[in-house]
């Protein structure tokens, strides 16, 4: 298609600053409620006498800053608890396992001050917040090694179903040098952020659609794929992406892991969630190419972009 798109591009910037990133009071609260979860864990392990940690990661969406505001504080915060390896020994001395170091870490969590009580899920333990945000904390254990040299070398474990090879810092590194890889140079920030965000928001536009479509880890490994950068059009490169991700997604549907090799971030071939989420970018499209028709205004521009982010905004 031509390039005779209705420019909407400072319309589309104003609306990710006002409506789709995370405002600094959301922030401070979210990280407010972070450090309080974290003293939790900290005491309840010295207080029970169980095996202390040495750190604390940020990791996924908050590590790179591709948290989208919501105003119902839909948000979920990835923050890794890392211990030792060598800690973490039941009392008998063997090998904790997984789900033991999972119960651990919820058990030093706990208090009756929570209306719903923390919980063991697959790869993390989820902390519930009445204000609707969750803060799930991925267990992991350091692993160290000698070389042939005797030089240390360490790596790290997730407590999932097992203890896997896995660290979420390696996931926030990789966006971090794609989007300074991919982005125009620009005083505002980088683009491919944005452009993640504004997917996100997206996805997300409508409450029916939040629990049929995927969640932000694939979106962001997908726009990165898929990214179209161009450095004085926001609309265009928005237009471009998502044409991208229904292209790719009508030939694979299957989204891999950006840093652990073969492993695969959706669920199957036909993950419904991926294929409820291309639906909806297809439908998307297609009201976005009107704004190619010559008799596009800005009033109905601004109707179309309203439709594609459900809002009141343009």
């Amino acid at each position: 298609m031509a390039f005779y798109m209705y420019e909407f591009s400072k319309e589309v910037l104003a609306f990710h600053r006002d409506e789709v990133a995370l405002p600094q009071g959301n922030l401070r609260e979210i990280r407010k409620r972070r450090d309080i979860n974290r003293k939790r864990i900290s005491r309840g392990l010295l207080r029970h006498g169980l095996p202390l940690h040495y750190a604390f990661h940020l990791q996924g969406s908050y590590a790179m800053n591709t948290m989208v505001f919501d105003d119902g504080w839909d948000y979920d915060i990835d923050d890794g608890v890392y211990f030792d390896a060598v800690r973490l020994t039941g009392p008998r001395g063997g090998e904790m396992s997984a789900l033991e170091a999972k119960r651990m870490v919820c058990f030093a969590i706990h208090t009756d001050k929570f209306n719903k009580a923390p919980e063991c899920l697959k790869n993390c333990v989820r902390v519930y917040y009445k204000e609707g945000y969750r803060i799930d904390v991925p267990v992991y254990r350091r692993i160290i090694t000698l070389d042939r040299r005797g030089k240390e070398r360490e790596h790290f474990e997730l407590a999932s179903t097992n203890w896997k090879r896995s660290d979420a810092r390696d996931v926030t590194k990789w966006f971090e040098e794609q989007n300074a890889l991919k982005s125009p140079p620009e005083k505002i920030g980088r683009q491919m952020r944005r452009i993640c965000r504004l997917v996100k928001k997206f996805a997300r536009s409508r409450n029916s659609w939040k629990k049929k479509t995927v969640g932000g880890f694939i979106i962001t490994k997908l726009v990165e794929e898929c990214y179209h950068p161009f450095a004085s059009r926001e609309d265009y490169a928005f237009y471009r992406t998502l044409t991208n991700i229904y292209d790719r997604l009508l030939s694979n549907q299957v989204v891999s892991h950006p840093v652990t090799q073969n492993e695969i971030i959706t669920k199957d071939y036909d993950d419904p969630k991926i294929i409820f989420f291309r639906d909806n970018i297809s439908g998307t499209i297609a009201r976005l190419n009107n704004l190619f028709l010559p008799d596009c205004t800005e009033k109905k521009a601004a109707n179309i972009w309203n439709l594609v982010f459900n809002s009141k905004y343009f």
